[in-house]
């Protein structure tokens, strides 16, 4: 298998072995620059996570500045760079090896395969991407300043609620309930028993 960092053999005696490239001037130029390309991926996905999670609304940072709205856009931005850079490093790597993997001239024995390395790079390119386009169109309808407004706009007036000062309709009670009593606890009942003996 070969990688951007170490090329492994598995042998026929079921021993897997790694070298790790120990030259930078000795690797061919495609690779010198997959490994810058995935170098600055990883970096700009560190700049976009601290730069969006600035720019969200749930931290104090920047809390009431128009700079905040800004921030996850370039949050965002940042994290469709790293994946468009993590991504054409990943396919120009699943190009070489397929390339050399059916090259006639190339022995049996010397033909590499694709690694799990290049898998999880595909993930975490897709991942960055997903994550930076979500990013960029949730902002995108997000008002810029809600809490300024320009000097010539004025805020709307509060709307006028009619009902607010006409008092209450008068309350009467039923009309079943004229005649009644409360009888007291001591009086007996139309019937002579007493509160007493339920209660």
């Amino acid at each position: 298998m070969k990688g951007l960092w170490m090329e492994c053999v598995w042998h026929n005696t079921g021993i897997y072995q790694c070298e790790v490239h120990r030259s930078m001037l000795a690797l061919p130029p495609d690779l010198q620059a997959a490994r810058a390309l995935m170098v600055l991926s990883c970096l700009t996905s560190t700049l976009a996570a601290l730069v969006s999670s600035a720019g969200m609304k749930c931290t104090r940072c920047a809390r009431s500045s128009p700079t905040k709205h800004a921030l996850a856009i370039s949050g965002g931005v940042c994290f469709l760079s790293a994946g468009m850079l993590c991504l054409i490093t990943v396919c120009w790597t699943t190009n070489d090896v397929i390339l050399d993997f059916y090259n006639p001239i190339l022995p049996e024995g010397m033909k590499y395969e694709i690694g799990m390395a290049v898998y999880l790079g595909y993930v975490s390119a897709c991942l960055s991407l997903m994550g930076g386009a979500v990013l960029c169109w949730n902002c995108e309808g997000r008002p810029r300043n809600p809490l300024h407004l320009p000097r010539h706009q004025h805020p709307p007036p509060p709307p006028v609620f009619s009902t607010l000062n006409t008092p209450a309709p008068p309350y009467y009670p039923p009309a079943a309930l004229n005649g009644n009593r409360t009888p007291s606890r001591t009086s007996a009942s139309s019937s002579g028993y007493r509160l007493n003996d339920y209660v």
